[in-house]
């Protein structure tokens, strides 16, 4: 479907492992953004994020959707990419320049998915992000500063994630095949179904890039079997109370005790598991932030990246959400 043609769009990015998403939308938000999809992930090498890799695919998907699209300019871009806090620096020194060069935008926003998954469940408003995925990461805001905890990857963190979840399982299996404590018979046999003899195991896992997908691969079967087995309904309750402490240690300071509710928002594949994952969540984000209130994520990262776009190019509102030299990285902001 293509929206009658404004005078000026937006522009929209999601990077991440499973490629890039890009989104094309007019400013006020009323018709339905055009996206297109680049299925290869933005490469990561010793110097960070390519960014010559990432305008490798982006620019020519920009042109698809702008002739798409019709007449038009984009006047604000918005990049939200997995990796950015930490592995980002390249895009901050080049992309900036190159989208002015290369499409005319002046304005433009480079962010951590988090922020962009921060955007797309709660816009621009105060409150709490968990977005669980094969990881976890929380993030929150007072639109004064941002507050983050966890995200920092499978071997030191992403603790309830859905790595962490199909670790705790497969540990759960190896229990069982050895006859110690703390195993689980029924875990056990969806382990040997996904991936064969459990002493194959690890000679699959251990050479693997990919380990924290393979380990959230199995975190789905945990979630199978909890309704059943006590260890499997343990470990979600281990992951909910991990979860649920990240939430309450990015709350913004001003939703003390004495002020009002708090919107936690809940984003990611993760949460996809449903009630033997949220059952044990609600009841830890009751008890540890009792005065939060769960709300529903409203859009995803890309959505979000269209929102911090929408917020840049207009200037009568502008961008709440605080810069940040890494997280929300803004050109100019201070």
């Amino acid at each position: 479907m293509t929206a009658p043609a404004p005078d000026a769009f937006v522009l929209g990015v999601d990077s991440g492992g499973s490629g890039l998403r890009v989104a094309l939308g007019v400013m006020d938000g009323e018709y339905p953004a055009l996206t297109s999809v680049c299925a290869e992930p933005v490469r990561t090498g010793a110097a960070g994020i390519d960014a010559a890799h990432l305008l490798e695919q982006l620019l020519p998907a920009v042109g698809e959707l702008l002739d798409r699209a019709g007449p038009g300019r984009v006047v604000a871009a918005a990049i939200g990419a997995a990796g950015m806090a930490t592995l980002g620096g390249q895009l901050r020194e080049r992309l900036p320049s190159a989208l002015a060069q290369a499409l005319g935008v002046r304005r433009v926003a480079l962010a951590a998915d988090a922020v962009t998954a921060y955007a797309g469940a709660l816009g621009q408003r105060p409150g709490a992000v968990v977005a669980g995925g094969t990881g976890m990461i929380a993030l929150g805001t007072d639109l004064a500063t941002w507050r983050r905890a966890d995200g920092w990857g499978h071997l030191l963190g992403d603790s309830g994630g859905g790595a962490w979840i199909g670790r705790a399982g497969l540990d759960a299996a190896m229990r069982a095949h050895d006859g110690r404590r703390g195993g689980s018979a029924a875990l056990l046999a969806r382990a040997e179904a996904a991936f064969g003899p459990p002493t194959g195991l690890p000679g699959l896992l251990y050479p693997r890039t990919d380990r924290p997908a393979l380990l959230a691969s199995f975190a789905p079967e945990v979630g199978a079997c909890a309704a059943d087995d006590a260890v499997a309904a343990r470990i979600l309750r281990e992951a909910a109370a991990h979860i649920a402490e990240a939430a309450a240690a990015v709350c913004p300071a001003s939703a003390g005790p004495r002020s009002g509710a708090l919107e936690v928002a809940l984003t990611g594949g993760l949460f996809r598991m449903g009630e033997p994952l949220l059952g044990p969540l609600h009841k830890e984000l009751a008890q540890q932030l009792p005065r939060a209130r769960v709300v529903p994520a409203a859009g995803d990262p890309l959505h979000g990246a269209l929102e911090i776009a929408r917020a840049l190019a207009a200037p009568e509102a502008g961008l709440r959400l605080p810069p940040h030299p890494t997280l929300l990285f803004v050109p100019g902001a201070t």
